[in-house]
């Protein structure tokens, strides 16, 4: 589930949230009530006749954007698929009459790490112990039932979860690719034949012989009513104002950095004195100086080369300690930049391999080796290396209890605070490429020093490149100016008369909340599709990125079948080809060859080779998937009848066909193609689900 895939990220908030909620109906008795009354009679959304409730729903959509920095419309989706989810399997548990127990909750947060390495649930001996765990939520619900009661919302999705995984159990149980499954599979990927064929296109008839009407149109669409379905959509025509700085505010801004390097007199009205404000390049305190001045508080964090702004990175590294840079331009902003100190080697690469212990800090839930047998294991991979450093990455991968095993080992670049002290000690004092083996808190690493680079502090003095309030008033009266001369002429005519360039923006959905050139506009979305509307209306809209846009209403097209025009060109092409088809066989039927239908028509016979089934394709025509299976089903030395493809009409003769040779054993690609399978089954099932589900969806109500 994606939005249980997120929370997983952030192992406090997997504690609190997930693993708390999952408790919750356990220790609570409260199996299955995790929706709170709502105080609103219109629901979100229904599925499948369950409400999905609104006041249930907007807690979530809140968390989701708290906890994720979503947007309120990300995260509404993310909530909704969530409910979608987890409403149609609810069906299918109470048909199949799965539910899952303390045992099986108990199994789950067993396996998490990020719960079980949490130093609040292990107990003496130093394993984690579910009882602590569940104490621990019988202790919130005590001393803090708000939150108790906030953990409760999460148990729908919980309890689903843990439900799911014993449904999808039970299919995949029965889910199973035969030694004939795999043969099938084996030959339609590896046998192969080569032809001749003639392709007639549909390219060289010229489309004037054909009468084509809108009637015509209009039938095929009537015939094809599925294949032509849209959903509500609208269209809207915009010119945008945006708030941009001007030539003279960017002068204006890089003076007023400037003005504040030096010494400057500034009369003080209290004490009716001249007082001397001291300037950016001669301040000794410059935290405060840039914190009061700057439109960036000052950084106390040391950074690398690599984290400087790329232009000026060089400059600003090799500066003397003391020494400023600046003005220069980092982006949307003006900064003087001062070199405060420099740390030598404080940034470090390393690679290692860690070897926990049952003793050892966040250890894997699989490790039962003493402390003994890991530091025996660690000695003899380090005896290993020293001999051998090139194998470092490959014992990594095999050996190695760490995160990074799947990178051979390799740490990136940390500092002191981000790493173990004995860690760093032996990484601080010993040259690149040097080995070594560390004890931590987390067991026995094999360390290997891959790099080192220096650190520096700068103070930046920033001024953030923005409009004027002169330019801003300027943009709003030329926004204004053409609203109203939009309303009272044409909007086409307005933007042109002005110099203004319109943008078209078509088939817009209901819950968009992105335009192009205009992110994050779910208030312009939902005016358009508003029921007062009207076909041509204008509106004016503030940007929160700054500026304007005027919006007219283009089109409004309603759920059903595609308009004549939406279609017109897509259909042509495939009428005409029908046509063409038709008659590229009434002409051409009687020719048994060929050479004699080449000739006839004044093409050419080609040659196609090695053709495989499973990709559908031909050497020189593209995807012909029909022509393909086809040609499979002749014999050799067979001609064909004519064929109508995808780009014309077809008459092949197979040259040869080529037969892989059996394997003398199929289990195992057998086997091999039933892991694929059940890795896509999940996502197969969902969406089978909720396709034949019954969906109302009232997002677009409310957001």
């Amino acid at each position: 589930m994606a939005l249980l895939g997120k929370i997983r990220e952030k192992s406090i908030f997997l504690i609190i949230v997930i693993g708390l909620a999952l408790f919750a109906f356990v220790i609570s008795g409260a199996l299955g009530t995790g929706s709170s009354n709502s105080t609103s009679n219109e629901p979100i959304g229904v599925v499948n006749g369950k409400e999905i409730p609104l006041e249930n729903f907007r807690f979530m959509v809140e968390q989701t954007e708290r906890n994720f920095g979503l947007t309120t419309m990300q995260a509404v989706n993310n909530v909704w698929k969530q409910y979608i989810r987890n409403f149609v399997f609810e069906d299918q548990f109470e048909i199949l009459g799965i539910d899952a127990g303390r045992d099986q909750i108990e199994q789950v947060v067993s396996s998490t790490e990020s719960i079980i390495n949490d130093e609040r649930f292990i107990n003496e001996a130093g394993f984690f112990d579910f009882g602590l765990f569940t104490d621990f939520i019988v202790q919130m619900k005590n001393t803090n039932p708000q939150a108790y009661e906030s953990w409760k919302q999460q148990e729908l999705s919980i309890i689903s979860s843990a439900k799911e995984n014993i449904y999808f159990d039970l299919i995949k149980s029965s889910l199973a690719v035969t030694s004939k499954d795999a043969e099938i599979f084996y030959h339609l990927e590896n046998d192969n034949i080569d032809l001749e064929y003639v392709k007639f296109p549909y390219s060289k008839i010229p489309d004037t012989i054909f009468k084509l009407s809108d009637q015509d149109i209009k039938k095929y669409i009537d015939k094809n009513q599925n294949k032509y379905k849209r959903d509500e959509s609208r269209s809207i025509e915009y010119v945008s104002f945006f708030e941009n700085a001007t030539e003279e505010d960017i002068k204006d801004i890089r003076q007023s950095l400037l003005n504040l390097t030096e010494d400057r007199l500034e009369y003080n009205d209290v004490s009716k004195l001249t007082d001397t404000i001291v300037g950016f390049y001669n301040t000794k305190y410059l935290s405060d100086f840039v914190n009061r001045y700057s439109d960036e508080e000052f950084d106390s964090i040391y950074l690398t080369k690599g984290k400087l702004p790329s232009d000026y990175a060089e400059i600003l590294f090799n500066l003397k300690i003391g020494e400023f840079f600046g003005p220069y331009k980092d982006i949307n902003s003006f900064k003087i930049s001062k070199l405060i100190d420099k740390k030598k080697n404080a940034s470090i690469r390393a690679s290692h391999i860690l070897i926990s212990h049952n003793e050892s800090n966040a250890k894997p839930p699989n490790i039962n080796r003493t402390k003994d047998e890991a530091k025996k294991l660690a000695n003899k991979l380090f005896r290993q290396i020293i001999r051998n450093k090139s194998k470092f990455e490959s014992l990594a991968e095999e050996f190695s209890d760490g995160p990074s095993k799947s990178l051979g080992g390799d740490l990136g670049f940390f500092t002191q605070d981000q790493i173990e002290p004995e860690f760093f000690r032996f990484a601080e004092n010993n040259r690149i490429g040097k080995i070594g083996l560390v004890e931590t808190s987390f067991g026995f690493h094999v360390i290997k020093i891959v790099d080192k680079e220096d650190l520096v502090l700068i103070a930046n003095l920033t001024k953030k490149i923005v409009p004027s309030e002169q330019t801003s008033n300027e943009v709003f009266k030329n926004a204004t100016q053409f609203e109203m001369n939009s309303l009272n002429n044409n909007f086409e005519t307005a933007a042109q008369k002005s110099g203004y360039k319109i943008r078209l923006v078509s088939n817009i959905n209901k819950l968009d909340e992105n335009l192009p050139g205009l992110p994050s506009q779910r208030r312009i979305v939902q005016w358009a599709f508003d029921d007062t509307r009207e076909l041509g209306e204008i509106k004016r809209f503030d940007l929160s990125f700054g500026g304007y846009v005027v919006v007219k209403l283009k089109n409004i097209n309603d759920k059903g079948v595609r308009d004549l025009n939406e279609v017109r060109e897509e259909i042509t092409r495939e009428i005409l080809n029908i046509k063409k088809a038709n008659l590229i066989v009434k002409e051409n039927s009687n020719f048994n060859t060929l050479e004699e239908f080449a000739a006839k028509n004044k093409l050419e016979i080609i040659t196609a080779n090695a053709i495989n089934q499973k990709s559908g394709t031909i050497v020189g025509s593209g995807e012909e998937p029909f022509i393909v299976g086809k040609a499979f089903g002749l014999d050799e030395s067979e001609i064909s009848e004519l064929l109508i493809g995808n780009s014309g009409v077809f008459k092949i003769k197979i040259s040869k066909k080529s037969y892989a040779e059996d394997l003398p054993d199929y289990l195992e690609l057998a086997s091999k193609l039933e892991t694929e399978e059940r890795k896509n089954l999940s996502n197969l099932i969902i969406s089978a689900l909720e396709n034949i589900a019954e969906i109302k969806d009232n997002r677009s109500t409310f957001y």
